[in-house]
């Protein structure tokens, strides 16, 4: 199941059915007249102007297309595709299956593919799957070269921090506003490169003028103007996505309260930043720590969300990770060890001997000589 209907949704559904049935079958694969293959049908004949992309993925997979005729003269030569098709909405997607994501959906398309396989068609001697086991080793073998099924495009950042890929906007770190980027579109998502470094991945749109935001893209930005924060349409997403939690929500309420508005949200801005380089559920648990605390200051939160990766990582294996209270709402009472005294207990013993002023002793004794002789004199 893909996003979109374009042509890399086309490309992507033929190279995961060849590495699904394990080869390229060698005879001939019927079409529709589809757009995303046939530029023009050539009068009465089954002559077609392909475009330029399918000619090269067709050439590259070695497939041999019979296209059909259009309209009511073509409709017997698929076969049982429709019946096929109708059997298999009627089985699986009789009631619509409810998921969390198109990839959730197609794991479980492809397990329906596995133990369909043990079905019988009518009054068939074998199984589907025993059928496929004969003709299997009749399938050509798959190329080792890959062919790039996506699309490229060259669009420029904007001064929203976004580029815009057929007609929908995804945004990008603002330190690239006003650079032009590279970003090659799949079927379910998109990669937005500077150069060949990976800068920004997205699920892809299957809309109009829509928008898909990243609140870590906008955090320098918005540390400079942390007044814009609280109505940052990155930050809504952020919620609806559940990035951002009630335990951030809760932190930085708190926060506000102690420090004001402006500094607060600066504050939870740099609790925010440190998601770049550690697991979110860590920061979590850093947050919730800190608020039953009443640490609110970012350095606290660092330091509680690094004692919940040292207790992940130090798990013995076989017994299930502590449990790290995320909830805000629980009795407080907890203890945060400040980050400048967690640094004073982990520095090494200091060895060195205590300095010494037997020099300036014998600097003062030598004076004393010196005036007394100058009396004797």
């Amino acid at each position: 199941m893909f996003a979109s209907c374009g042509q890399e949704a086309f490309f992507e559904g033929h190279v995961h059915a060849f590495r699904v049935l394990g080869g390229i079958p060698r005879g001939r694969i019927r079409y529709d007249n589809l757009r995303a293959a046939v530029e023009r049908v050539l009068g009465l004949s089954r002559a077609r102007v392909e475009n330029d992309r399918r000619a090269a993925f067709r050439s590259h997979w070695g497939v041999d297309a019979f296209y059909c005729r259009p309209g009511i003269e073509g409709a017997h030569e698929k076969g049982g595709v429709e019946g096929q098709i109708g059997y298999y909405r009627r089985s699986h997607f009789v009631p619509v299956p409810e998921v969390a994501s198109l990839t959730e959906l197609n794991a479980m398309v492809d397990q329906w593919d596995l133990d369909d396989e043990g079905r019988r068609l009518r009054s068939k001697s074998r199984t589907i799957g025993e059928y496929f086991a004969q003709e299997q080793p009749l399938l050509r073998p798959l190329p080792r070269e890959v062919f790039e099924t996506g699309r490229w495009f060259t669009p420029r950042v904007n001064r929203f921090g976004q580029v815009t890929v057929r007609c929908n906007s995804y945004s990008v770190p603002v330190r690239f506003i006003g650079r032009q980027m590279r970003v090659l579109l799949h079927a379910n998502g998109l990669v937005v490169y500077d150069g060949r470094t990976v800068v920004a991945h997205h699920e892809r749109l299957s809309g109009r003028g829509e928008s898909r935001l990243v609140l870590d893209h906008y955090l320098e930005a918005l540390l400079r103007k942390p007044g814009a924060f609280p109505g940052a349409t990155a930050l809504e997403q952020a919620k609806a996505a559940g990035k951002f939690t009630p335990v951030h929500e809760a932190w930085w309420t708190a926060a506000r309260a102690a420090h004001g508005e402006a500094a607060g949200t600066r504050a939870l801005i740099e609790v925010l930043l440190l998601g770049r380089h550690m697991k979110h559920e860590h920061v979590v648990a850093g947050l919730a720590a800190a608020h039953r605390a009443g640490a609110l200051t970012a350095d606290a939160v660092a330091l509680e969300a690094r004692k919940a990766a040292e207790g992940e990582t130090f798990t013995e294996p076989g017994k299930p990770a502590p449990a790290h209270p995320i909830q805000p709402q629980e009795e407080p009472g907890g203890t945060v060890t400040f980050l400048s005294d967690w640094r004073l207990s982990h520095l090494p013993p200091d060895t060195r001997p205590l300095p010494s002023v037997a020099h300036c002793d014998q600097l003062l004794q030598r004076h004393g000589r010196t005036a007394g002789e100058k009396e004797g004199s």
